[in-house]
């Protein structure tokens, strides 16, 4: 077979062929990648089989990372939970082993591959395991009535009904005022996991991108907010992204209440699915937080070329150190430090 490169941006075949396909996601979209395009600049690109006068049948979409920091290389995709190759096995494994023997020749330090599931026959017997994670998914076929029945009931239920009692409110949109008090939720949050937050820009990119298909949503007492969700709507699928808190009123039920209205405009809008995002294997506390709602956790592994360990920028005594300084930083460094650093992790 021959391997030919398309433009997903500008290619009319792409956004054909991802409403076409079952294992498409947002990640895959022309919206997102034009959000990473505006905000850190990676080109996106997709390797197929299929030839340029065809409908699409397969393709591997990537992001092409050039960093004087952390230096070249091909993702699919930067900052997405998961991104599944499209197509059958054997167009995949094909597309895989060009990408292989043409990785040299692009100085390209590595391959990397986010699949929702992968084998050897389908993705390529000579990947390696670069990172391990699980991956929280809840059906959402199952009326109101009997989801909420299978929330946990002192984690969640309880929680449902303190925000309610307490007065909360949550409001929805993606304008600018409810763009601010996301952030500014936001930055307490990465400031207390030690970590630079997103740049702004990146939010307003996505929103800019994505359009009605993303979703702000804060929980607010008395008009003072107290936590925040960001959703992407793709197909029959709500994806959770994005969330944060003032730690300081979480035991007003501010998170639970805005997972329940997600899934309440969720159920209305037909979606069949909550995609409830990544979790760290070594952070059992969100893996627990999401098994409560009824989802059910499944691995998610991604995998590079060459078979080698990864070299994360954030690692050992130095990521400690790191997160120290971090945690110190006025709002406007640590900001500035994640427009900095951001670029050059995806």
């Amino acid at each position: 077979m021959s391997v030919y490169e398309l433009n997903p941006l500008d290619d009319p075949r792409w956004p054909r062929f991802l409403d076409r396909h079952p294992d498409s996601s947002v990640f895959h979209s022309p919206g997102w990648l034009e959000a990473l395009r505006r905000t850190y600049g990676y080109e996106a690109v997709v390797y197929t089989t299929t030839p340029p006068e065809r409908e699409l049948s397969s393709g591997l979409v990537f992001c092409r990372i050039e960093s004087w920091l952390s230096g070249g290389r091909l993702v699919s995709v930067p900052f997405s939970d998961h991104c599944q190759p499209l197509g059958e096995g054997q167009s995949v494994a094909e597309v895989m082993q060009w990408l292989n023997t043409s990785r040299s020749g692009k100085h390209w330090k590595y391959v990397e591959i986010r699949p929702r599931h992968c084998d050897a026959d389908s993705c390529g017997s000579d990947l390696a395991r670069s990172g391990s994670f699980s991956l929280q998914i809840l059906d959402l076929r199952p009326d109101l009535h009997a989801l909420f029945g299978n929330f946990h009931k002192s984690c969640v239920q309880r929680k449902i009904h303190r925000a309610e009692r307490e007065g909360l409110t949550c409001q929805e949109g993606r304008a600018e005022p409810q763009l601010a008090q996301f952030y500014e939720l936001f930055l307490l949050t990465r400031r207390r996991h030690h970590l630079p937050p997103q740049p702004l820009a990146w939010f307003r990119n996505v929103i800019g991108c994505l359009g009605d298909r993303v979703l702000i949503r804060i929980a607010s007492k008395d008009g003072q907010p107290l936590a925040g969700m960001i959703t992407m709507q793709f197909k029959d699928v709500l994806v959770y992204k994005y969330g944060c808190s003032d730690s300081r009123f979480n035991n007003l039920g501010g998170n639970s209440l805005l997972f329940w209205r997600a899934i309440q405009d969720a159920k209305r809008a037909g979606n069949l699915t909550f995609d409830m995002g990544r979790s760290e294997t070594d952070n059992p506390g969100l893996v627990s937080f999401k098994e409560n709602w009824g989802a059910i956790s499944v691995p998610l592994d991604y995998y590079r070329l060459p078979a080698r360990q990864p070299s994360p920028l954030i690692s050992g005594w130095r990521g400690r150190v790191a997160k120290s300084v971090f945690s110190m930083m006025p709002d406007s460094v640590l900001s500035a430090t994640g427009r900095l650093l951001y670029r050059h992790i995806g």
